[in-house]
């Protein structure tokens, strides 16, 4: 197993510690690593089933950062650790600006149920467009009904409860987008002013795409193309 991947510089490595921040934010547990072809794409969980009763949708973030080499590698690992590897990084190449920087992996872990689907790499059909500010209000909304239903001190299983209903529900338009990927995008940093997102599909999946970043999300296979 490949133990370290080498970014291009340390801004890349800066955009890596500020994604993998907000993604700790969002689910403080793993971060799927998929290096090849001088790509990093880094996967995170914003909101996926939690046994095969649950009807909730898998919406995952999705950034990617050049690689420096060419590493080929498909690994999940904790994102505190990974956070930690990143950090130190951070610090040894505080003189070397403009360099590749190597960042080690932290030990893999195998018990992470959303990692093993894996959004298709290419096929990717145009749809659709939406508006930035759409996404935002689901999102604004939505975090102020969890916070209004999850007293403190809960457990688990009604906290997901709460999250499935809010962010599994549809939006107004676009119908087939839960508001889960308004949730995404704002909490892992897609969105900026007046931006919009465009909207794709492939198979079972749709990606809504922004300069900043990808929310993918897995639904049944029924096709919105026109």
């Amino acid at each position: 197993m490949t133990e370290s991947f080498t970014l291009v510089d340390s801004l890349a490595l800066g955009d890596l510690h500020v994604f993998l921040g907000r993604a700790a934010r969002v689910d403080d547990g793993s971060v799927r690593l998929i290096g090849g072809a001088g790509v990093l794409a880094v996967y995170v969980s914003v909101l996926h089933p939690a046994g095969l009763l649950d009807n909730s949708p898998t919406v995952l973030g999705l950034r990617t950062f050049a690689l420096g080499a060419k590493d080929t590698f498909d690994a999940v690992v904790p994102v505190r650790s990974l956070i930690g590897r990143v950090e130190s990084a951070v610090e040894e190449s505080a003189d070397s600006f403009g360099e590749p920087v190597t960042v080690s992996l932290p030990m893999s872990v195998s018990t992470v149920t959303w990692a093993a689907i894996t959004p298709p790499r290419g096929g990717w059909v145009a749809i659709d467009s939406v508006a930035g500010e759409v996404l935002e209000t689901a999102a604004r909304e939505g975090i102020d009904e969890v916070a209004q239903a999850v007293p403190n001190g809960v457990g688990e299983a009604i906290v997901h409860k709460v999250r499935t209903e809010v962010w599994g529900r549809p939006l107004d338009n676009p119908d087939y987008l839960p508001a889960g990927a308004g949730f995404a995008a704002v909490s892992l940093g897609f969105l900026g002013e007046d931006d919009s997102a465009s909207v794709y599909e492939s198979g079972a999946w749709t990606r809504i795409t922004t300069k900043r970043g990808h929310v993918l999300v897995k639904r049944r296979a029924w096709s919105v193309a026109r």
